[in-house]
């Protein structure tokens, strides 16, 4: 009887050993889950940022409080056309970091009808917006910052040159911050700095 209390005493101990080795592995592998989506997601943001196209005929970087829009080259090159991308966050059952993308667009009517169209996604996506979105990761807040003047301010600040829907200078820089929710594996305040080639010599 002894023996076979000895032995069921370390089956039990074992199995809790196991246990508590199959939830840290869930935890950890929750963890490199959430870091590969984040890092796939700021990898995004910089290409964007990096393809951005500038013309007089059209608005290149737009942010209006609630989105931001970008115009910029495909990444196939010239021969790919230009694209309005724009990123934002929904709120609701649960809030969202996302990002949205219209097709290939190679006349001026159709960059105009898809800039447009970025705009009212942000406010109120119907499903025809909702077909060119990606949820890219839960987000509580965010806030953008433009690098001009070398000092970092608010895009909507009172500098007429930058009000939302003009056609802009872009800024020397951009600063992203990302409050994470508490409930994911990574949380907390993420700040990502982007730098325009021209000034920080190709790099970002």
């Amino acid at each position: 009887m002894v023996a076979i209390a000895v032995l069921a005493l370390m089956a039990l101990l074992s199995w809790r050993g196991l246990d508590g080795m199959s939830r840290a592995q869930s935890q950890t592998q929750a963890r490199s889950d959430e870091i590969l989506v984040l890092q796939a997601g700021l990898t995004q943001w910089k290409a964007d940022l990096d393809g951005i196209a500038e013309s007089p005929q059209f608005v290149s970087l737009d942010w209006d409080g609630r989105v931001l829009r970008i115009t910029r080259r495909g990444s196939a090159g010239a021969m790919d056309g230009l694209r309005v991308v724009a990123w934002t966050r929904r709120t609701g059952a649960g809030s969202t970091w996302l990002r949205w993308q219209s097709p290939a667009l190679n006349t001026l009517s159709d960059w105009q009808t898809y800039w447009a169209q970025a705009s009212v996604w942000a406010q109120n996506a119907g499903d025809e917006e909702k077909r060119r979105e990606v949820a890219v990761f839960p987000l509580d807040e965010w806030q953008v910052f433009y690098f001009r003047g070398g000092a970092w301010s608010n895009p909507l600040s009172s500098d007429d040159s930058n009000a939302p829907g003009t056609k802009t200078t872009i800024p020397d820089g951009i600063r992203l911050v990302l409050t994470l929710p508490p409930t994911q594996p990574i949380s907390g305040i993420l700040n990502v700095d982007w730098v325009r080639a021209t000034v920080g010599g190709g790099k970002s």
